[in-house]
């Protein structure tokens, strides 16, 4: 049976936060931290997995400060210039405190510990002081999703079968639209990230575990096990109105959200949606407008197929 250590997990976050980030993203980090006077700033998604600046880059800006209370994070779109090129970031903002309170699971959202148990980097960072927070905030994520990993999957089984149970109950628990097998994708992108990172996390989290040819056994007593279901039982039936009520306040809180919502009808339909003053400070109001575009280009463009 093998015994609780730390040492694995602290190794492998450190180097999953280290891995390589093109300079312009870099950059790009490095302006939004300063901006928002930040302790660190994490860069997630598809795009740190491809390398590509194409798109929408997502990050994680974290600033100082103590626990906030009430809905997080705050989003935003951005765009900066780079040689000729416009890059473009859809931004979260939240305390650095916050985010550990929610990667520890002390909080009913999924969010934080189900993202971050994920690839990410630090892309920038204030200090070593940040640095080593976000690292330990990392960590704890890790751990989090261990844990109800070990619950929730089988009795016995394969690494992959573990994360496959937790990422299917964790976006059964969003308000998602995901193809089936989302979970199997996120593990076939991420296979070296999460080769060998549940035995790590469950070491760090305190779970003896048997380990026999690939197959693993976590030591959870029934007393544990029951307590870890329920909390993510009440987390499950949260999830849900959790993610209603922050898609209703973006409506209104979605700073640059006009230019995001525009940006996206034009790189799908073709069509440029003018945007005003009015229409920048309301992106809510302005949603009609872009789906009124939206069809009418896709008429448009089914007549002229039909034409030839």
């Amino acid at each position: 049976m093998e015994q609780p250590d730390g040492a694995a997990l602290e190794g492998r976050v450190s180097k999953g936060l280290s891995a390589p980030v093109r300079d312009e993203i870099r950059d790009f980090a490095q302006q939004l931290g300063t901006q928002h006077d930040a302790r660190a700033v994490l860069f997630y998604g598809s795009n740190l997995r491809s390398g590509s600046l194409e798109g929408v880059l997502d990050f994680y800006v974290l600033t100082d400060g103590p626990r906030e209370r009430g809905l997080w994070p705050r989003v935003a779109y951005f765009e900066r210039e780079h040689d000729d090129e416009t890059l473009r970031a859809k931004v979260a903002v939240m305390r650095l405190s916050t985010f550990m309170h929610a990667a520890e699971g002390r909080h009913a959202d999924t969010t934080i510990w189900a993202r971050f148990v994920q690839p990410c980097a630090l892309a920038w960072t204030a200090d070593d002081m940040a640095a080593g927070q976000v690292a330990a905030a990392i960590e704890a994520a890790c751990m989090t999703a261990a844990r109800f990993a070990a619950a929730l999957g089988p009795e016995t089984g394969r690494e992959r079968d573990y994360w496959q149970a937790l990422f299917r109950a964790t976006y059964r628990a969003e308000l998602r639209v995901e193809k089936p097998g989302r979970e199997q994708q996120i593990l076939e992108f991420g296979a070296g990230h999460f080769d060998g990172l549940l035995p790590a996390a469950w070491k760090a989290a305190g779970i003896a575990f048997d380990r026999d040819d690939g197959v693993l056994r976590p030591h959870l007593m029934e007393l544990e096990r029951d307590a870890l279901l329920r909390r993510w039982n009440s987390r499950r039936r949260m999830g849900k109105p959790l993610n209603i009520v922050r898609l209703l306040r973006a409506g209104t809180t979605f700073e640059g959200g006009a230019r995001y919502l525009a940006w996206k009808v034009e790189r799908h339909s073709g069509v440029v949606v003018p945007l005003t003053p009015f229409r920048e400070r309301h992106p809510l109001l302005m949603s009609p407008v872009l789906v009124a575009g939206y069809l009418n280009a896709r008429r448009k463009k089914a007549a002229r197929q039909t034409d030839d």
